[in-house]
């Protein structure tokens, strides 16, 4: 699909949608109701910079300035964008859910194969994570990433989504946490939203009394490998061929994330400044790559 194409087709998507919830929630509280440059400009700016791979507002702003003038031609400044964006920083979590609505996904309940897990954001990492103050009164907070093997300054997203054979999985629910906070504490906020089916992730949600809690009250099978006992140095051939089983299962969900980050750079917040820009950042990026798989099925 050619630029000009995908402009347009995100630009309706958000004009569509932007009448319905979304518009509820960026309700303007000021005489100026009907700015110049409307509030669907505002965010089709920003998701289709992400999309042709823009990393920074900045660069979003430019690239709309340079080559879309005719197209925007109220595009306010770039301090003035920005604060129109971080002042609709409420919207893209709901934007995200109604891109989602666009894809389709058949299976039913009872066949359905889920997976959750957390992927770091991070405004600061390493030293610097101790010392960092970005959104820390709100959301973020310091937490450790095991798969970069370093502290970090900033939020988790947890995703839980549905396995589709072939390709990446589909977001179901997405949520951001504080970096410190546990995976399985995160999980269990929306377990009772789940129902039926199976929900793989890794050791970080093994959890026996909640394993036979969510069967019996749920018919919800949670998959995790197995831990070792305190002093196991091994597990048994059984066990380590189990782990392995669901740690294949539970893959696609690192194709995605990686997917993700590739297309939107989501995990490098370092040039966000506030609350408003942390969730911006966070949800406007998902919007984009959801998007990318809505228009690009």
């Amino acid at each position: 699909m050619d630029t000009a194409s995908t402009l347009v087709r995100i630009y309706l998507f958000i004009c569509r949608r932007y009448r319905g919830r979304l518009a509820a929630v960026a309700q303007r509280q000021s005489n100026n109701n009907s700015p110049k440059f409307t509030d669907e400009e505002v965010l089709t700016v920003y998701v289709f910079g992400l999309v042709k791979k823009r990393k920074t507002i900045s660069e979003i702003h430019e690239y709309a300035e340079d080559h879309f003038s005719d197209w925007f031609p109220d595009l306010p400044s770039y301090q003035s964008y920005n604060r129109r964006l971080n002042r609709l920083s409420a919207v893209f979590a709901p934007l995200v859910q109604e891109v989602l609505s666009e894809i389709s996904c058949r299976k039913t309940r009872n066949e359905v194969t889920r997976i959750a897990d957390s992927m770091p954001i991070m405004l600061a990492k390493g030293q610097r994570a101790s010392q960092a103050t970005v959104a820390s009164d709100r959301l973020a907070s310091v937490g450790y990433c095991s798969s970069k093997n370093t502290f970090f300054h900033g939020v988790k997203l947890h995703v839980v989504a549905r396995e589709r054979r072939g390709t990446l999985p589909l977001l179901q629910q997405a949520g951001l946490t504080p970096g410190s906070e546990n995976d399985l504490r995160a999980l269990r906020r929306v377990l009772p939203t789940i129902e039926g089916g199976v929900l793989c992730g890794d050791k970080a949600y093994c959890d026996g009394p909640l394993k036979e809690q969510l069967a019996e009250e749920q018919g919800l099978n949670l998959l995790t490998p197995v831990k070792k006992n305190k002093g196991q140095k091994t597990l048994s051939a059984a066990d380590a061929l189990y782990s392995e089983a669901v740690s294949r299962m539970r893959q696609p969900i690192e194709s995605l994330f990686n997917w993700i980050n590739e297309k939107t750079s989501i995990q490098k917040a370092s040039k966000v400044r506030s609350y408003r820009g942390l969730l911006v950042h966070a949800f406007g990026r998902l919007a984009a790559a959801m998007l990318l798989l809505a228009l690009n099925p």
